[in-house]
């Protein structure tokens, strides 16, 4: 009877919504979830009050409901399947978490991803080509012994980080914020060994924009070399040097690059040389700067184009700032104490992210503007509130709900951002003078 009164109400307000913020969980296929679980040995068979499918819906919210402890999101959502008792043991749900792991949620995020971000990608190309970025970045992860030992940490002139820190390496596509993929791991492993491993869900026709640091023959000729039509562009370091090959004009011109001996030691495959387009460009209050790209057309990818688009390198930057300062509150410290969980929270929190940004995209459609117009933190609140509203509420309150929604559409809209605005790097809070507390093992005599 439930069931039916949510249909009849739903369907009288179709006509008023094409399409509303609302519940992501319709984003994710149901097929793609048993896929998962089945793919990965990992499906529930005896019957519990969180089998595995609610689990996956437990991790993703973890990322949405950061300021709750994990046993109430499980009955604020209610997640739990009717049992005896009106609440599920709260020891109950960290053995739900172990028993599913965390292959199903790196299973179900590159599905999710592969699909949502790709076709993403090629509705937003650049003179042909699907525009992606590549960057790296830390999160601080719960300092228990296992994770310091899995993850480390950095260490400086001021001693070891106060918290484990797990390195991430992201794939997004620019245009519309969507991560296409991630690798993460230990903080002692490079950006550069991260990079490499995403290459291979780069698509063919493509541009993957890349800050300076990833400049290297080992990162790029690969990215390039092993695909159709895979480009890629970055900003030029100071101390490069090269031969010039040909010049099209004052400041563009083909150069040849030469390969260190000891990036072709440990990759064979690697040439001698590399031929390089460079562009060099000035910006009005800036330092000149120097692009470099395998993009060796001048006639088919213009110079000015390029010098504008290498910007929107900084969309990963908005992205991750995204996750850490919108979902993680500035929290930057996951909940998970072991690598197995903390792997687990983390594809918890790239789906719920791709899961807003999906939303977005489809209302940013709908609204006939960029997906960046739409604003993250306000569609972030509504979604979370619509999850919380859709678990407790009543059939008959959702087309007055849904209606409201669609009329206030316009107020997640952002005003075009202004190009001329200067944001120079500076310090906002000093650093406290206190002493710094450093990492002790919890574990007796161990230091």
């Amino acid at each position: 009877m439930l069931k039916m009164r949510l249909e009849q109400a739903l369907e009288e307000v179709r006509e008023f919504t094409p399409h509303q913020f609302g519940d992501v969980r319709r984003h994710i296929d149901a097929g793609w979830i048993e896929a998962a679980l089945q793919a990965t040995g990992t499906a529930t068979l005896r019957k519990r009050r969180l089998p595995a499918v609610q689990v996956i819906w437990l991790v993703i919210a973890l990322a949405l409901f950061r300021n709750r402890p994990i046993w109430e999101i499980v009955d604020k959502l209610d997640l739990a399947l009717p049992g005896a008792s009106p609440t599920v043991a709260r020891s109950a749900i960290p053995q739900a978490r172990a028993r599913l792991g965390s292959e199903p949620m790196a299973w179900l995020f590159r599905r999710s991803a592969r699909e949502w971000a790709h076709h993403s990608a090629s509705n937003h190309r650049w003179r042909g080509l699907a525009l992606y970025g590549v960057d790296g970045s830390t999160l601080r992860v719960a300092d228990s012994d296992e994770n310091r030992l899995h993850f480390g940490g950095s260490n400086g002139t001021r001693g070891q980080s106060g918290y484990p820190l797990v390195r991430v390496v992201g794939l997004m596509a620019l245009r519309s914020h969507l991560l296409a993929d991630v690798a993460f791991g230990p903080y002692r492993s490079g950006e550069h060994s991260y990079a490499v491993g995403l290459w291979s869900e780069v698509p063919n026709n493509s541009l993957t924009i890349v800050d300076k640091g990833f400049f290297a023959a080992k990162v790029l000729i690969p990215l390039a070399r092993d695909g159709e039509s895979r480009h890629w562009l970055t900003r030029g370091k100071k101390n490069l040097s090269w031969r010039v090959v040909k010049r099209f004009n004052r400041r563009d011109m083909l150069v040849e690059m030469a390969v260190s001996s000891s990036a072709r030691a440990k990759d064979p495959s690697l040439p001698k040389t590399w031929t390089v387009r460079v562009v060099r460009y000035h910006r009005k209050g800036f330092r000149p700067g120097v692009l470099l790209t395998s993009l060796l057309d001048p006639e088919a990818y213009p110079a000015d184009e390029m010098i504008a688009l290498y910007h929107e390198r900084w969309e990963l930057e908005l992205g991750y700032d995204e996750i850490k300062t919108s979902m993680l509150e500035r929290k930057e410290t996951l909940r998970s104490k072991s690598p197995s969980a903390v792997t687990q929270e983390l594809y918890g929190l790239f789906l719920a992210y791709n899961l807003v940004r999906l939303e977005i995209e489809r209302v940013a459609a709908e609204a006939d503007v960029e997906p960046t117009r739409i604003s993250f933190v306000a569609a972030l609140r509504l979604i979370v509130d619509e999850w919380q509203w859709l678990a407790i509420t009543s059939p008959g309150a959702i087309p007055v709900r849904l209606r409201d929604l669609r009329a206030n559409l316009a107020r997640f809209i952002l005003p075009p951002r202004r190009s001329e605005r200067r944001y120079p790097r500076a310090v906002k809070i000093k650093m406290s003078n206190y002493a710094r507390k450093r990492p002790v093992s919890r574990r007796r005599g161990v230091k």
